[in-house]
């Protein structure tokens, strides 16, 4: 496990695309529980150790994960992220080269809870949810193209439902489109920034994850 930054009130992991971060139907164990462990034994805590999960991203992402290590801070970050006051940055590897360099996209997403799937329109349509994210182009390498994005709302598979619809679909990611799987079964999306002012301390934070050990992602690194 990376531990990114950690105090009395938070911490910072950098998650492995292979993690889940809370449990589901699979029974594998999940982050919450490997970080609370971790806490016990390096505090020496008896009994349970307190960790309120403030959001998730989906297994197969790698990046940053905020966790509140007391319920005030737990309250408060999900304040934060309720009123976006929490800036979250990610980047993605895609083999299409997009419309344009930078630009806007506004759809309308609908979930299917049974494909753990979202569908991307471009009106409104019946149970969608308006989904908005902003991208740029930040590198390009001899096949693939690497994007810097912002979301603007956050919905179910945002990110990857949006850049497919636009032609772009996250390398790896077979469910929206992909030719092919990644071998290690991640997708090439990662949480890369986050920034929110601490919710007890007020200080200004703001962290990076270093992207995934693969050949892929590292060649984007001479940007």
């Amino acid at each position: 496990m990376n531990v990114v930054y950690e105090d009395n009130h938070i911490i910072l992991v950098n998650k492995a695309s292979s993690e889940i971060v809370q449990g589901d139907k699979t029974g594998d164990t999940p982050l919450s529980e490997t970080v609370k462990e971790y806490i016990k034994k390096k505090y020496h805590k008896p009994g349970n150790v307190f960790l309120g999960v403030t959001h998730r991203l989906d297994r197969p992402v790698s990046g940053l994960v905020l966790f509140a290590r007391t319920s005030k801070a737990l309250s408060r970050l999900n304040e934060m992220f309720k009123t976006k006051d929490i800036k979250k940055t990610y980047w993605a590897i895609v083999k299409n080269q997009p419309p344009a360099p930078a630009g806007e996209l506004v759809h309308w997403l609908v979930r299917n809870e049974k494909q753990n799937k979202s569908y991307a329109y471009d009106r409104e349509v019946k149970d969608s949810k308006k989904a908005i994210l902003d991208y740029k182009v930040i590198g390009r390498s001899e096949h693939y193209y690497l994007l810097e994005i912002n979301l603007q709302t956050g919905r179910h598979h945002q990110i990857r439902c949006q850049l497919a619809k636009m032609g772009c679909p996250i390398k790896g990611d077979l469910k929206y489109g992909a030719q092919r799987s990644n071998p290690d079964g991640s997708i090439c999306l990662h949480a890369r920034k986050i920034e929110f002012i601490h919710p007890v301390s007020k200080e200004m934070m703001s962290f990076e994850a270093p992207v995934p050990e693969s050949v892929l992602w590292k060649s984007f690194q001479k940007k």
